[in-house]
């Protein structure tokens, strides 16, 4: 019994010295140390690509919320490059940030109570956000559909659901697509057919 409990004590000694001696054999210890730095280097950029994405959705809460739905057109120089590219769910693109004020204005002609005051799905990654939200308004003014002729307003509300992705740079948007079923917008304004 004593042999027995001497030889499983020695086993034991020779397997925790020979785990030691591998754990401090110099080429490990290096391996181990440019492993950990190198997961570190990882964290450190994806913690700092995720404090970027949060401050762009930040951002595009306050320019939906705030300074779309509120027409507030001076401030779009906070969140969007001068010359952004934008495209629309109709398919146009347009370039220049004046341009695309310009297409924004016209929505509220018609619709000026036009807002969104919801993003239930946000999220990012690097230089790229995505956001969905819900746009609401009310067709009670004359839709200008060119050469001098109006649709007169039906006093028909719209809730229709959309969303933006947007690529950001220097803390810009610099290209934003933005999504939602023009179909759906003009059936609930009573334009649909």
């Amino acid at each position: 019994m004593k042999t027995r409990s001497l030889i499983v004590i020695t086993l034991t000694a020779l397997t925790i010295l020979f785990i030691l001696d591998s754990c401090s054999n110099s080429g490990n210890t290096l391996a181990s140390v440019s492993t950990i730095d190198s997961l570190r280097k990882q964290i450190k950029d994806l913690t700092a690509g995720n404090d970027s994405v949060n401050k762009h959705l930040v951002k595009f809460d306050t320019l939906d919320f705030v300074v779309f739905s509120q027409q507030q057109w001076v401030r779009f120089h906070e969140t969007h490059s001068k010359d952004i590219i934008v495209n629309w769910p109709d398919g146009h693109h347009t370039t220049g940030l004046e341009r695309h004020i310009e297409d924004m204005k016209a929505m509220f002609v018609y619709a000026p109570n036009t807002n969104i005051k919801i993003h239930p799905i946000r999220f990012g990654s690097g230089e790229w956000t995505c956001v969905t939200g819900v746009m609401t308004g009310t067709f009670t003014k004359p839709m200008p559909i060119g050469g001098g002729k109006f649709i007169q307003p039906t006093g028909k509300s719209f809730s229709i659901p959309m969303c933006t992705v947007g690529h950001w740079k220097n803390g810009l948007m610099v290209e934003e697509s933005l999504f939602w079923d023009n179909q759906t917008y003009m059936t609930q304004m009573g334009l649909g057919k």
